[in-house]
């Protein structure tokens, strides 16, 4: 009985074409472009981080606006946002990321007056209307940090 050997040339290139693709670095397959940046902003400790596209499409990065609340019985007005867009910090201190822009996270400082169901009920924090992330924020955070990153 005779075995043919031709077909192992074929599946060795295809073999071959596949590890090389599989060795790209993360730039490379995002085409070019880093899943994201992270810029230190002078005169602070915060940074801008830039996601690309892709990247704030595996995170599904998601807002609210912060909403203005009337002060009550002549008290100074407040905030609120939606508790899921407050982060914690080892200190204690409350932040949460504005998106003051398309693909751009900068984390802010806040302070919590209260919870009231769902939201945080803020005594200072970004001015209403301003975009704070929901969803994404500990992974933008990781980022900024450079925690768990390749």
């Amino acid at each position: 009985m005779r075995v043919r050997h031709g077909w192992i040339v074929p599946v060795l290139i295809i073999t071959g074409l596949a590890m090389a693709a599989c060795a790209r670095s993360p730039a490379e397959a995002g085409g070019g472009r880093e899943p994201a940046t992270v810029e230190p902003i002078e005169g602070s400790d915060v940074a801008r981080v830039t996601l690309s596209p892709d990247a704030a499409k595996r995170l599904d990065v998601q807002t609210a606006q912060v909403r203005g609340l009337r002060g009550v019985g002549g008290g100074k007005p407040r905030m609120a946002i939606p508790y899921a867009a407050v982060l914690y910090d080892p200190n204690g201190d409350t932040w949460t990321y504005t998106n003051p822009e398309p693909l751009v996270f900068i984390r802010s400082p806040i302070f919590v007056d209260h919870i009231q169901g769902s939201e945080a009920v803020l005594s200072s924090g970004p001015p209403p209307g301003t975009e704070v992330v929901t969803v994404g924020a500990s992974e933008l955070l990781g980022v900024e940090y450079h925690v768990g990153g390749e």
